[in-house]
């Protein structure tokens, strides 16, 4: 009887928050994927991965993809990298995942496919939000038709105060549009499948100091005469509702973020539980009904690329599947940039 296959060897691609509390943390949760090594250009940074992973540390990219040892290379790096760095990775005959926003635009998406596709390698976007609760509990909800046909949809992720370092800073793709609007934006697509046909969006710049966006409002028209509204802000104080759709059935209302995140700073992130205060509402005309909210499992993200790259179960996020995420925020940059509405067909 032949011994298991071992388990697909990772590396890590930066050390930044993202790296280490979202992608080396998850991987290291028995994910069925061992976590090989972190890459860093900072003695510092690696002398902190090795002590807190115990894993191999490798000086740069390069290192890395000379390592016939690495199956998978995992993209923590600024949003401008993802394109070029997941090509290089790919045509190393690695399989690649990065962090979302998967690109900055559709050709560098499109880039990265080409490459995925010629090299037979699997290529995924870290779109762990597709695990949130709350998106799990609105696509319950629409699955079992409680709110009838979805006539507007409001998705919002709004704070206060501006991002520093790379974030901040528009050359390396910084800017929250991008970075949680990524999220915005796949779980529209995950959520509405009908066509996009126009995109409007105004993005203010309120900050000398910075030069990406302090507030983003992005008007989404669909085929079926639906309209979604999506929210990123730096100037709001106070949240809005995260979910907000009003169907022919009913309307749903949720405030709040999945507890996830704020579970996985602490390490523990199976501890994660919402608060029944948080608790959507759903109103059908007639009655309020507070809605458990679905358990979200962030885990599940990495548990599938384990299967993936043994062949048990196809990749729950394909790149194809978060292409069209990237060309709903193309087109609302262009829009930004022009203030005009854009007619398209996404």
């Amino acid at each position: 009887m032949s011994a298991p296959a071992p388990p697909p060897r990772a590396v890590v691609i930066g050390y930044g928050f993202s790296g280490r509390s979202f992608h080396s943390y998850l991987i290291g949760l028995d994910s069925g994927i061992a976590l090989h090594g972190v890459a860093s250009r900072s003695d510092e940074t690696r002398q902190r991965a090795a002590a807190e992973r115990g894993c191999r540390t490798y000086p740069s990219f390069e290192a890395v993809l000379e390592d016939p040892d690495v199956d998978l290379v995992v993209l923590a790096t600024p949003n401008n990298t993802h394109c070029g760095l997941a090509v290089r990775a790919l045509d190393a005959g690695k399989h690649v995942v990065t962090d979302k926003v998967m690109a900055l635009n559709l050709a560098e998406c499109d880039r990265m496919i080409a490459a995925a596709r010629r090299n037979r390698r699997l290529l995924s976007v870290f779109q762990n939000r597709r695990w949130d609760g709350d998106f799990l509990t609105v696509r319950r909800l629409l699955a079992e038709g409680r709110l009838g046909a979805v006539r507007r949809i409001e998705m919002a992720w709004t704070g206060f105060g501006m991002w520093g370092g790379w974030r901040g800073t528009r050359a390396a793709g910084g800017g929250k549009l991008y970075d949680l609007g990524a999220h915005l934006a796949d779980q529209l697509c995950q959520l509405l499948p009908q066509p996009i046909t126009t995109v409007y969006a105004r993005l203010q710049y309120d900050d000398p100091a910075h030069d990406v966006e302090s507030d983003a409002v992005v008007t989404v028209g669909f085929e079926d005469g639906a309209t979604a509204v999506l929210e990123t802000s730096s100037i709001c104080a106070i949240p809005k509702p995260r979910f907000y759709v009003a169907g022919s059935a009913g309307t749903f209302v949720k405030h709040g973020l999945d507890p996830q995140e704020a579970a996985m700073k602490r390490g523990e992130i199976d501890a994660a539980r919402e608060d029944p205060a948080t608790y959507g509402r759903l109103h059908d005309g007639k009655t309020e009904t507070a809605i458990p909210t679905e358990a979200g499992r962030w885990r599940s993200y990495y548990e599938n690329i384990s299967a993936a790259l043994a062949g048990a179960a196809p990749p729950a996020v394909t790149p194809e599947s978060v292409r069209r995420g990237v060309a709903l925020l193309e087109a609302a940059f262009a829009s930004g940039g022009s203030g005009q509405e854009i007619h398209c067909r996404i």
